[in-house]
């Protein structure tokens, strides 16, 4: 949920670690702060809010070739300056940033820092005190870290500066994404490559209860043990440029934008020599002789896994379960005898659905990972990965890592339903080269949708959104994005289930969206949009071409039934970003979200 960077190196930290935070501001924005260490020693500067705000009072006479930073999305203590990382011991001799959730931090604290007067809410500032009481006591710094580490329970990435000595950078991790960028005569940490892009494409992982010390020429890296660990940088699948918003005045927008794109990129990566849709027979084996599969998500991912689960059921003919992670991991339901699970998350960080995960493989079962990033926990810790092939995305609301997800999902059920010898009446590869085409309609369609948020949005305070079926899946979708970055309270409910209470909140004038894309359905939908009329809503229905009446506000064009949920959530998605615009509202960053959910 917060983003961490790290520089030892001969340039001037400040502007790296500054640009670095940029970059990962989408993992939180309540607040952030750098360290500089000089010869004058550490200089600690934060700010509540962006790091716009930080910027503002970084001194600029200030410079150093060694630093931290860190953006934060808080979860103990309210955001404020006192609680913005990075934290200092006691005496100030030593500097601390963290991303995670210490569980036993009070614990610590009673036992080891009773007499330690604390300065902030946070459970990062006990790993520092921590640190600092092991060095007093005798230990040397690397020591009293690795130390403080053996001694907390939960989930961390860490930057520790100590100000007795200007050239190390100690690093930890467990459960929480940290990688070692590698150049000549400087070395990095980032949570995430595109935070350090700017000055190095060689990254080294770091594994769960791994230490490194990192100098301007050599990264040590050692287990909790002490144990030294070998291992070779990679290069990231990513251009600094893809994550730039070029004209846009939104990631969200430019990230819309894409879809059609990343949709043919999808085509063109799961397709064999012949043109033919193929998946690893490792992965189709696992499918296809699993008597069951469980879907793990969270938030869009597990809208995504809605639709994943009646594409794998209609087409393979295989029994699909969709959980939340959250609840999953506490509340696990009685297992089938053979299951695969399927972990779908756009990052491959969240912690939910690695708790699960975690649990899982501690059974002795199979796992397949859905991602759109390479070498992401999730996908390392899993049996098999499929990568969603959407390019970064910034924006805190999901868009086209949504679809993606969805795209891949039929892939996979198509080339599983052809495996176990059913054979469906019409070409994936063709359907989504049209899904592609009508994407690209409706992504032309922006002053329409525009006109649409205005008329139905703009001073509303709660909206509805209803479909049956696939449309139902859609609608939770759209309802979520609709929440999160225009803060209207929005809910999408099956087609014939808001009348089963929900309608008593029906006031003249509500806004309720109605999807209408599923044949076997549309009267049935149609049919509860005159319920809520009769109720004083002021319907908004949204139709596909060969399903529209006179009166649909809007029309999608024709798609098969089943590919129907990657093109109907593009106005959707386009309705959420203009209302959140006309409200004024920080589209890419709304208030109490993260892009990266990675404590639990």
């Amino acid at each position: 949920m917060c983003g961490i960077v790290g520089y030892i190196g001969t340039n001037d930290a400040k502007e790296i670690l500054l640009k670095g935070l940029e970059k990962l501001e989408y993992r939180g924005y309540d607040s952030a702060g750098i360290a500089l260490r000089n010869e004058a020693g550490v200089h600690v500067f934060k700010e509540k809010g962006r790091i716009e705000d930080l910027r503002h009072i970084v001194d600029p006479n200030v410079s150093a070739t060694t630093g931290i930073g860190h953006t934060r999305w808080a979860t103990h203590g309210a955001p404020s300056r006192a609680n913005a990382h990075p934290h200092q011991s006691a005496s100030g001799r030593f500097t601390l940033v963290h991303n995670g959730v210490i569980e036993n931090y009070t614990l610590l604290q009673k036992e080891y820092l009773p007499d330690v007067a604390l300065k902030s809410d946070t459970d990062t500032e006990i790993i520092v005190q921590l640190v600092e009481k092991f060095v007093q006591d005798g230990l040397p710094t690397a020591e009293a870290f690795r130390k403080t580490l053996l001694l907390l329970k939960g989930s961390y990435a860490l930057a520790l500066l100590d100000e007795q000595d200007g050239n190390t950078i100690y690093a930890a991790k467990k459960k929480s994404p940290l990688l070692v960028g590698v150049g000549d005569g400087f070395n990095v940490v980032a949570s995430d490559a595109m935070a350090m892009l700017q000055v190095t494409d060689q990254f080294i992982e770091l594994m769960d209860e791994e230490m490194v010390m990192l100098t301007r020429e050599h990264v040590t890296i050692q287990n909790l043990a002490g144990e030294i660990v070998s291992r070779k940088p990679y290069k990231p699948e990513i251009d600094a440029s893809d994550i730039e918003k070029g004209t846009y005045p939104h990631y969200m927008l430019k990230e819309i934008d894409e879809q059609p794109l990343v949709m043919r990129k999808i085509i063109q990566a799961y397709q064999d020599i012949d043109g033919r849709l193929s998946i690893y027979s490792q992965i189709i084996d696992a499918v296809t002789q699993a008597d069951r599969l469980y879907i793990i998500a969270c938030g869009t991912s597990y809208h995504a896994g809605l639709v994943g689960k009646q594409l794998i059921e209609k087409l393979a003919k295989i029994p699909v379960e969709v959980h939340v992670s959250s609840e999953f991991v506490y509340n696990m339901p009685l297992l089938s005898e053979k299951p695969l699970f399927i972990f779908i998350s756009q990052s491959g960080e969240t912690a939910d659905s690695r708790a699960v995960l975690v649990k899982v493989k501690e059974m002795g079962y199979k796992a397949l990972t859905i991602t759109n990033v390479p070498g992401s926990t999730l996908s390392r810790e899993a049996d098999y990965t499929l990568l969603l092939h959407a390019g970064p995305e910034i924006a805190v609301a999901s868009t086209k890592a949504y679809t993606a997800q969805i795209a891949v999902l039929a892939i996979l059920a198509d080339v599983a339903a052809k495996s176990r010898g059913y054979s469906e009446d019409f070409n994936l590869v063709h359907e989504l080269g049209l899904v592609a085409n009508a994407m690209e309609v409706l992504c032309g369609s922006k002053e329409e949708v525009e006109q649409m948020a205005y008329d139905y949005l703009t001073v509303t305070r709660n909206c509805f959104f209803i479909g049956r079926s696939l449309d139902y899946f859609v609608c939770l979708e759209g309802a979520l994005k609709l929440k999160e970055i225009s803060y209207i309270q929005a809910e999408g409910f099956a087609g014939g289930e808001l009348k089963h209470g929900t309608i008593a909140l029906i006031e003249e004038g509500t806004p309720v969206v109605a999807l209408a894309t599923q044949k076997d359905v549309n009267w049935s939908i149609r049919g509860n949009v005159k319920e809520v009329i009769a109720r004083g809503a002021n319907p908004c229905i949204i139709s596909m071409k060969g399903l529209n009446e006179e009166g649909d506000r809007f029309i999608i064009p024709k798609v098969h039934e089943l590919l129907t949920p990657l093109i109907s959530v593009i106005p959707l998605q386009l309705l959420a970003y203009y209302a959140a615009l006309h409200r004024g509202c920080d589209v890419d960053k709304p208030r109490n979200l993260a892009k990266s959910v990675t404590v639990e």
